[in-house]
């Protein structure tokens, strides 16, 4: 019987791919760079968790740490703005969080983003998500290592006292599906729009479909 079900990313719970492009792109703007990511380069990138780690991948070592800490400041503000005017949750997210409460299954938000992050999902959900359902959210101060390092679900399991086998994760990218993996966590690839899917191991197309495994 599972007993703690791992919801592990903001794109697992909401689909906010676009709008963090956009916000990077108009960043990139701010700061008088020529910079600009397309959908197909954004999606190569997002193939690496992590939205420093992009940037100094995309830098290739041409501008300094400061720049790269600041492009990404502004980046967060701008996704914050973004997310004023609202979200809608990916198709099966309330009725497999109501199927939890239903059956007594503990929830963890399973993320290594900021905490000014989650509380902007949390805003731009609000009505629709009741982000106290979870037993546990995580954010990046909670690791040394962020992923694609499982290290937060090693966290999580010793924050449940629950063996890897009564859980379930759910992720939004294969890298980050190998993260859960690696500790014995069986976990679902619910791939975002602009999430590369090689292997489409455990994959589904919606969160009902999680629910009828509960």
């Amino acid at each position: 019987m599972i007993k703690v079900l791992l919801l592990g990313s903001i794109g697992v719970l909401a689909e906010t791919s676009e709008i963090q492009r956009r916000a990077y792109n108009q960043s990139f703007a701010d700061h008088g760079l020529d910079w600009y990511w397309n959908i197909a380069n954004y999606c190569d990138l997002l193939k690496n968790p992590g939205g420093k780690r992009r940037l100094v991948k995309f830098a290739k070592e041409k501008i300094s740490a400061d720049l790269i800490e600041s492009i990404h400041q502004t980046k967060e503000r701008l996704f914050y703005e973004k997310l004023q005017s609202g979200l809608s949750p990916r198709d099966g997210v309330i009725e497999c969080l109501a199927r939890c409460k239903e059956k007594g299954i503990k929830l963890g938000f399973i993320t290594t983003t900021s905490q000014h992050n989650i509380d902007a999902l949390a805003e731009a959900l609000h009505g629709k998500v009741d982000f106290s359902q979870f037993d546990l959210i995580t954010t990046k101060q909670d690791v040394a290592n962020e992923k694609p390092s499982g290290d937060i679900y090693q966290f999580a399991v010793s924050q449940f006292g629950v063996l890897p086998d009564k859980m379930i994760a759910v992720e939004d990218t294969e890298v980050n599906q190998q993260a859960a993996l690696e500790h014995q966590i069986m976990c679902y690839l619910f791939a975002g729009e602009y999430a590369s899917t090689d292997h489409n191991f455990n994959a589904v197309k919606s969160l009902t479909a999680i629910s009828n495994r509960l």
